[in-house]
């Protein structure tokens, strides 16, 4: 597909959780809890309020066709601020630190006040119905030429656990917002941009790691489509799949919209109609069980409700998410019945009671009561209406999907949906601050060096400087252990023993560098960390895990343990030579317990095997 022609235009915001000490606006650590912790809970109904402009913001608006009760859990480290039942307290400095650090590292320009602002937010996530937000820096580079056009310094949102379920620990954690220029016209290259901004924040060091802690938006347009926001992708190997998935959705609209044109639909003078008494008998477990049935009649739609648009999506899945937004759990349409319960002589009695004709498509919402039925099916005309318009790709938020497609989440927001934050007091960016604050070194800068400096292999070396335990290297190549084996044992034998189940969470910074010291005092072999890993993840302590080992052997021990192996094996070394070398090492290996090194033993091995084979020919 050639991007470029269809006129691809995208841009990504990514959010980043601070690994600060406190939250952003209080005193509460930014630690994450698991949800049975939770020691109180409480609720709240939340509703948008005007901007200073008179106006309530229109993706606000769509939230509150459907009235939720949310529910909050609460923790022993969570106060009143994440409540909204107290003043936030001065913004944490810490995190504006590190968010100037990540702003220089782009050649951005700080402001000289930083005013935080609250944006209107009513899904839940936020107990107040905003979110706390403020402009640090703007205008940076990026190594495409294009513009990081912002850096805002924000809380984080509460974590959705089910539904209407929300928990208050991750609530206020520091996070940085970047926002980048339109400035990428294929696929890859916006994921190549997305993995490029994550180097830099990681470079920090300042920076939470792990599934949850980063989330890209993308924006994503085409010629004659139009801005969609896609919120919360996490995996960065799925960014370009997601836009080429939204570029197939915006053409397969733009396609149905000439079609239906073409064959003559309309949604004009659409209405929905209450056909509950059509129902009265059926089997359909939804439908058996609703207050109210709406239906409404869209000519000419037969065969473009159930058209795919996208992998696992189709134009009806889009009116189903309009639906939703009433409260209903979907809709039916007639591309897709008989099913779900719905008989075939059920399906002919609707279409006959509808004045159906062929080409015409029948669309079914089931309600709780007669408001949200009729909300479901006015939302239903509405989106069939976008479907038939000059523009049928609208400006939305969308959301993730597992799989890389998107669905509905509401309109774009406007202006309206920021104001003023009055209960924090602006800070001041002076030129002192901005001038003391220094740029550490890239991950991309700092894997070359451990490649030049310490002869790591380069793909290891990358792996190395993203790595969480980048610390824990630097510290033991500070205290005197050889590089390549603090690196071989955290990205290679560590990752061998995760597969085999070994627990290797358990393993402190204290112990790995407990092992490292041993082998290089030569109170233990290199061979003999992975059992050493595994006595410690036990429970055993390094002292004990070593004793296991057996005390250590010395050269002589060693050369005579390897002259009695090899004696009682002179038939097999006369055979194979020096290729008894493999089977015999790891006879010797076992023999001496992890307690020599193996170039020691392959050292004294060979000089044997060679003067046992000499021996037998003279």
């Amino acid at each position: 597909m050639d991007y470029k022609a269809l006129g691809l235009v995208a841009g990504i915001e990514i959010h980043q959780q601070l690994d600060t000490k406190e939250k952003l606006f209080c005193h509460c650590p930014t630690t994450l809890r698991e949800v049975p912790e939770h020691d109180g809970e409480f609720f709240r109904y939340l509703r948008a309020t005007v901007s200073e402009m008179g106006e309530i913001d229109r993706a606000a608006r769509e939230e509150m066709k459907n009235n939720r009760k949310f529910l909050y859990y609460t923790y022993d480290t969570t106060c009143l601020v994440e409540n909204d039942e107290e003043p936030p307290a001065p913004l944490n400095d810490e995190a504006l630190s590190v968010c100037l650090t990540i702003a220089k590292m782009f050649g951005m320009t700080p402001v000289p006040q930083l005013h935080v602002m609250r944006k209107l937010v009513i899904d839940g996530s936020n107990t107040s119905g905003f979110q706390r937000t403020g402009l640090v820096a703007f205008n940076g580079r990026l190594p495409n030429g294009g513009e990081i056009e912002t850096i805002c310094l924000e809380e984080e949102a509460a974590q959705r656990v089910k539904d209407e379920v929300f928990s208050l620990d991750r609530l206020g954690i520091p996070l940085v917002e970047i926002t980048t220029s339109p400035c990428m016209h294929t696929p890859e290259e916006v994921q190549s941009v997305a993995e490029h901004i994550g180097m830099v924040l990681r470079s920090t060091g300042s920076v939470k790691r792990g599934i949850g802690t980063i989330r890209q938006d993308v924006n994503i347009s085409i010629a004659e489509g139009a801005r969609v926001e896609i919120k919360g992708v996490q995996e960065l190997d799925l960014i370009a799949e997601v836009v080429r998935r939204e570029v197939q959705r915006q053409q397969s609209l733009l396609r149905i919209r000439d079609e239906l044109r073409a064959r003559g639909a309309t949604a004009a003078g659409a209405s929905g109609q209450d056909i509950t008494a059509l129902f009265k008998e059926t089997k359909s477990a939804v439908l058996k069980k609703a207050k109210k049935i709406h239906a409404v009649t869209l000519k000419g739609f037969a065969g473009f409700v159930g058209s795919e648009i996208q992998p696992e999506r189709r134009l009806g899945s889009e009116m189903s998410d309009y639906a939703k937004k009433c409260g209903v759990g979907g809709i039916f349409h007639t591309d897709e019945l008989p099913a779900y319960g719905v008989t075939a002589e059920e399906v002919a009695l609707l279409r006959s009671h509808m004045g159906a004709a062929e080409q015409d498509c029948v669309i079914l919402v089931a309600g709780a009561n007669e408001k949200q039925a009729v909300c479901a099916i006015t939302q239903v005309i509405t989106r069939a209406s976008v479907a038939l318009s000059d523009k049928p790709v609208p400006e939305e938020t969308r959301k993730m999907l597992e799989s890389g497609s998107t669905a509905y989440m509401r309109p774009l927001p406007g202006a309206a949906r920021m104001y003023p934050e009055t209960d924090v007091l602006p800070v001041i960016i002076g030129d002192e601050r901005w001038s003391a604050v220094t740029i550490p070194e890239l991950l991309t800068a700092k894997a070359e060096r451990f490649a030049r400096e310490y002869g790591i292999e380069k793909n290891y070396a990358m792996q190395l400087a993203g790595s969480d335990k980048l610390p824990l290297f630097d510290r033991a190549v500070q205290e005197g252990i050889k590089p390549k084996l603090a690196a071989f044992t955290l990205l290679s034998t560590a990752t061998e023993l995760r597969r085999e189940g070994i627990e290797i969470r358990a393993m402190t910074d204290d112990a790995y560098l407990g092992i490292w010291h041993a082998v290089e005092d030569g109170k233990a072999a290199k061979e003999a960390i992975p059992d050493l890993i595994r006595s410690i993840t036990e429970g055993i302590t390094i002292g004990a895990a070593l004793a296991k080992l057996g005390p250590s052997v010395s050269r002589t021990e060693l050369e005579t343990i390897v002259r009695k192996i090899i004696t009682d094996r002179l038939d097999f070394v006369a055979e194979k030579g020096k290729g008894a070398l493999g089977p015999l090492m790891g006879i010797v290996m076992a023999e001496v317990r992890g307690s020599v090194d193996g170039k020691v033993v392959s050292e004294i091995l060979r000089k044997e095997i060679d003067a046992a084979t000499a021996a037998k020919k003279s």
